[in-house]
């Protein structure tokens, strides 16, 4: 069964896989409030143009920051009464090579757990008395296979590997607030994409963003195709349609 279409909100949503999902709500009907860590992209410009309404465009949004996100559901508030759908997809990637005999950078760790890790729980619960007034409220928690204890076989990676299992347990907390509600929470590994986390376009990567978004959106729109497995929500890889292991 299919989830009706609604309000959504998406971010990290200037480029990217955010920007694909974004696309791909509007495509589908949605309506979408999209937020943008800096200057706003030209496409999502063209978006909003071609939108007719639909599509909000919150600039600036740094989910890294208490403000920010407070401002970013204040002005959300004023455009929709409600919202059905919260897409956390924004994150950052940090230093991926450094391991124990070199100088890990602690700071730039804490950051990206600042950014990866609470940056989605700011947004879901300051977006919360919104998503609150959804018949059936969905949190999907972009996250990563990276994120998986059972199936760790790096040997560096420290932050953002650290991000993604504590995003995980973030997810399981608000899962199990959200399901006496009516609700749940998704926890999506998107695969490998041709994203924007190195800074510059990975073309190296095996999925185009457009890909990626179809595989992550059918996920999402078909999410009662993944039950609870002992009370957990799914934490589903998206291009294989399969789980991952905690």
């Amino acid at each position: 069964m299919a989830i009706h279409k609604g309000t959504a909100v998406v971010t990290g949503a200037g480029r990217g896989l955010g920007f694909g999902l974004a696309k791909g709500l509007l495509d589908q009907g949605w309506r979408v409030i999209a937020g943008v860590h800096g200057q706003v992209p030209e496409e999502l410009k063209q978006l909003e143009e071609q939108a007719t309404g639909r599509l909000l465009i919150i600039d600036d949004l740094d989910i890294g920051s208490d403000d920010s996100v407070r401002a970013a559901a204040a002005q959300a508030s004023g455009w929709t009464d409600h919202i059905d759908l919260i897409v956390n997809n924004a994150g950052i990637l940090g230093d991926i090579d450094k391991q124990l005999p070199d100088e890990l950078d602690f700071d730039e760790m804490q950051q990206v757990l600042n950014v990866n890790t609470l940056g989605p729980l700011r947004v879901t619960q300051m977006f919360g008395k919104l998503l609150l007034r959804s018949a059936r409220p969905i949190v999907a928690n972009i996250s990563s296979e990276a994120g998986s204890v059972g199936a760790c076989g790096r040997d560096s990676w420290y932050g953002y590997c650290m991000s993604k299992a504590a995003v995980n347990m973030q997810s399981a907390l608000v899962h199990n607030q959200l399901k006496p509600l009516g609700g749940r929470v998704l926890v999506l590994h998107p695969g490998w994409v041709q994203s924007y986390m190195h800074g510059e376009l990975n073309t190296t990567a095996r999925l185009t963003i457009e890909q990626s978004a179809a595989n992550v959106l059918g996920a999402i729109m078909n999410e009662s195709d993944w039950p609870d497995v002992d009370g957990k929500p799914p934490y589903i890889d998206t291009e294989y349609g399969t789980r991952l292991p905690w």
